[in-house]
């Protein structure tokens, strides 16, 4: 029965690990609840002594009627008893709560199915873990499902697993190892210490049993071992790793992070990033998420997200890929996808700071397309969308600088593209099968009469921002065909995701490749820098065409009816009738808030405009951060100092015996020498009868146990044939030290300073080198000392487990 509850605690305790999953607690008491109810019947089986293959058969049961309880007891017989109802809402939920984990991302909400799902998984595991320790006695095996339930929250959560709750799990899996060693032992007899310890080898009187009858073999000293063997792994298992260089994570899922070709990954969290826009545009006051500068003093839109994928409700993101080649750290970005050479270029430097307010995003907001990021920590370019992620950091408060090559293509260009076959994934084309004919319909006379594809694009944006009569609104809800229905073809009033979407859908039914960008307009100008609110949330399409690559396009209306900060860009717009150049904004290269004349000393040479567009690559500015070697410089001193702390923590207790051979000697390395410092009249012999230990267990040449202090002078004195002078030195220290110990009175004593030197000189002499500098690096006396400390605290273990055990005898003496 033991084994049964020790496997119910270790169960539970893994199943803490999933508490940063949810956010509430129901699923804590819920899935308590299942794992009782597993103990339950497994403590019933070991009473009626049932076979192995049924006592899981009967816990399966018993979650049964349990989880009947908890969320069928309205359908079930006298709230107890399933019936065919019951199974039928258990099954609803379960299929409820399977659609809510697909859809929502962790931390979830607590809805009933997914904490059906959870308690019921817990049992399961609860279950495997009974059959494995409590009926085939098998515990180390018992391991694995507990195993299986942590690697749960490490595949799915980018953080790292929370220590405390690590080492609680661990304690429950240690005790269910200890419970199985205790029952498998008990049998055999006496148990083979692996320290010996007062509590242990001290007779009690549960060794023996009245009568001369034997009774159960006492495994207190075997309990005690295990214990120290598990809290000392458990230790380890903590702290090696902060010790470590970090490794690169790998993921044994499908949904993991992964790179292109054979490149390992990790796990991301991404919030819905649809529901975190509207939460933003929905905020009663504006808030500050960003502010950016950059070298030509112009807005720009700012994209998080590139949505890919259509599934008839809504837009929604492949997972990114970002394999260890492409940090950010290791230089420029993959090249934008489409990009060739005929669109002018332009390299434009930004420098963004993020808010400490914005939680939760491990994407970098950027403008597109950029090429080159210099940022802090493991971030990493998806080579489809060149998003830049991170499965270990957040972007809060961060500061980083981002290059980008900007196409500046001109309506001509993207007419003479025409011809070209879009080279994309084939998932920028896809649309459900049941979406309504007539969007399809909309499509075709929206862009009829168009010659190009160029020309489709800009009549469907024209079709949002001027002949549609739409309207700009955040009282919209709803997703899927029925609202997209309702958007294009009734009341026609939404905000920017519905007008992305839209055009989107309606660009991949005319044959051009789409996707829905999501993050933030140029902002506003405050002071010297750009400042992006709550309010500048955004969406917008980006269409595909072959030789420029994407491009942002803006069917929301902006100024006061919309999204104030939208802009419609440039190359969308119609053509001037005269050769002054256009100065509407783009979403690449947004406009300021008042389109105020330049000044004349502010504009940008055009040669130097050219120029830019024959460079491709370009590079950020040179780095002012200090220098790699330096860091490796730092980094190794750091490192020294650690190791160099054994041998400063020897020079200090030796400079100040040495300085004043009169203060009390810290931990006294055996009884002679604490009796030595207890002498507190003559607390100089006892510095200089310290000192002498250490630097004999320093050089290898250790004191004997028994051995007196005139002995020893005479073996060091015959055995390293020291001169006269070091002889004598060394006989007035142990002449000193048993004056000290057995005269009644010990006299003068003379100063040892010099006698010390001395005799230290002598040894050292008769050392090797590698002895002598391993004895100033790593000196095995202060080493000694640690050692010492590690099992003072075992010893407190003993004593608190005395106190147990002596308290337990008194219990049974009464």
């Amino acid at each position: 029965m033991r084994l049964t509850i020790a496997s119910g605690v270790a169960s539970f305790t893994a199943a803490i690990l999933l508490y940063p999953l949810f956010q509430g607690g129901t699923w804590f008491w819920t899935s308590l609840g299942a794992v009782l109810a597993v103990v339950a019947a497994g403590l019933i089986s070991s009473r009626l002594s049932l076979p192995a293959w049924a006592a899981p058969l009967l816990g399966l049961a018993a979650t049964w009627v349990y989880l009947t309880v908890a969320f069928a007891a309205g359908k079930a017989w006298a709230l107890v008893i399933p019936t065919k109802s019951s199974v039928l809402e258990l099954a609803r939920l379960l299929g409820t709560g399977w659609d809510d984990i697909q859809r929502f991302a962790a931390p979830v909400p607590e809805t009933r199915g997914i904490t059906l799902l959870t308690a019921g998984g817990v049992a399961v595991i609860a279950i495997a873990v009974d059959l494995l320790a409590a009926r085939v006695r098998r515990a180390a095996l018992a391991g694995l499902p507990l195993l299986a339930l942590a690697t749960v929250p490490a595949t799915i959560l980018a953080e790292p697993i929370s220590w405390p709750a690590f080492i609680v799990a661990a304690l429950g899996f240690v005790s269910l190892l200890i419970s199985d060693g205790r029952e498998r032992v008990g049998h055999w007899g006496r148990a083979v210490l692996v320290r010996r310890t007062r509590s242990a080898t001290s007779p009690s009187p549960s060794r023996s049993a009245p009568g001369g009858a034997r009774a159960a073999a006492d495994t207190r000293g075997l309990r005690l071992s295990g214990k120290r063997i598990g809290f000392a792994a458990i230790l380890l298992a903590v702290l090696l790793p902060a010790a470590l260089p970090a490794m690169e994570p790998v993921s044994f899922f499908t949904f993991g992070v992964g790179g292109r070709g054979s490149g390992p990954g990790n796990s991301i969290s991404i919030a819905n990033p649809i529901a975190s826009l509207k939460g933003q545009l929905d905020l009663p006051e504006r808030r500050v998420v960003l502010t950016y500068t950059n070298n030509d003093d112009t807005p720009r839109y700012l994209r998080i997200y590139a949505l890919d994928t259509f599934d008839g409700q809504q837009f929604g993101m492949t997972q990114p890929k970002g394999a260890p080649q492409n940090r950010t750290e290791n230089g420029p970005l993959p090249p934008p996808p489409g990009l060739g050479r005929d669109p002018q270029i332009t390299n434009v430097v930004t420098s963004v700071q993020i808010s400490d307010d914005l939680a939760r995003l491990r994407f970098l907001p950027l403008p597109y397309p950029p090429r080159q990021i210099r940022v802090d920590g493991d971030w990493r370019a998806d080579v489809d969308t060149l998003m830049v992620f991170s499965t270990r950091e957040e972007a809060a408060g961060i500061e980083y600088e981002v290059l980008t090559s900007e196409p500046k293509p001109t309506a001509s260009l993207l007419e003479s593209l025409d011809g070209a076959q879009p080279n994309t994934d084939p998932r920028f084309l896809r649309l459900p099968e049941n979406l309504p004919p007539e969007i399809a319909q909309l499509a075709d006379e929206v862009t009829a009469g168009a010659g190009t594809t160029y020309e489709a694009a800009v009549k469907l944006q024209e079709f949002f921002t001027r002949t549609g009569g739409f309207t700009y609104s955040l009282r919209t809800q709803g997703h899927g065909n029925s609202a997209l229905r309702d958007f294009l073809l009734r009341d026609r009033t939404g905000y920017c995701e519905q007008f992305a979407a839209s055009m989107a859908v309606l660009a991949r039914l005319v044959g051009i490749p789409s996707r829905v960008a999501i993050g933030y307009t140029g902002g506003v100008k405050m002071g010297d820098r750009w400042e992006v609110g709550t309010n500048d949330s955004h969406s917008w399409p980006e269409l595909y065409f072959e030789g420029v690559g994407w491009l942002p396009f803006e069917p929301t209306p902006s100024g006061a009816a919309g999204q104030g900060s939208a802009r419609v860009p440039e190359y969308t717009q119609p053509r001037p009738e005269t050769t002054e150049e256009s100065t509407s904004p783009t979403p690449g290269a947004t406009s300021s808030s008042a389109d105020e004349p330049q000044d004349p000393s502010a504009r940008r040479n055009p040669r130097e405009v050219d120029r830019e567009g024959t460079v491709l690559p370009g590079e950020l500015p040179p780095d002012d951060s200090m220098p790699l070697i330096a860091q490796i410089g730092i980094g190794a001193a750091a490192l020294l100092l650690v190791l160099l702390i054994p041998a400063g923590v020897r020079m200090v207790t030796r400079n100040r015996r040495v300085r004043s051979l009169g203060f009390k000697v810290a931990q006294p390395a055996d009884e002679l020498t604490a009796r030595m410092a207890s002498s507190r009249s003559h607390t100089s012999v006892a510095a200089a009868w310290a000192e002498l230990d250490d630097v004999l267990y320093d050089y290898g040449m250790a004191r004997g146990a028994s051995e007196t202090p005139r002995a020893l002078a005479r073996r060091l004195t015959q055995q390293y044939e020291f001169d006269a002078g070091s002889a004598a030195a060394i006989t007035n220290i142990a002449s000193a030290v048993e004056r000290v110990l057995f005269a009644r009175d010990a006299g003068r004593i003379e100063p040892m300073r010099k006698d010390l030197r001395k005799v230290r000189q002598a040894l050292a002499a008769t050392t090797s080198r590698g002895r002598r500098v391993r004895a100033v690096l790593l000196p095995p006396s202060t080493l000694r000392r640690l050692r010492l400390l590690g099992e003072r605290l075992l010893d407190g273990f003993d004593l608190l487990e005395n106190i147990g055990l002596r308290r337990t005898a008194a219990q049974k003496g009464s």
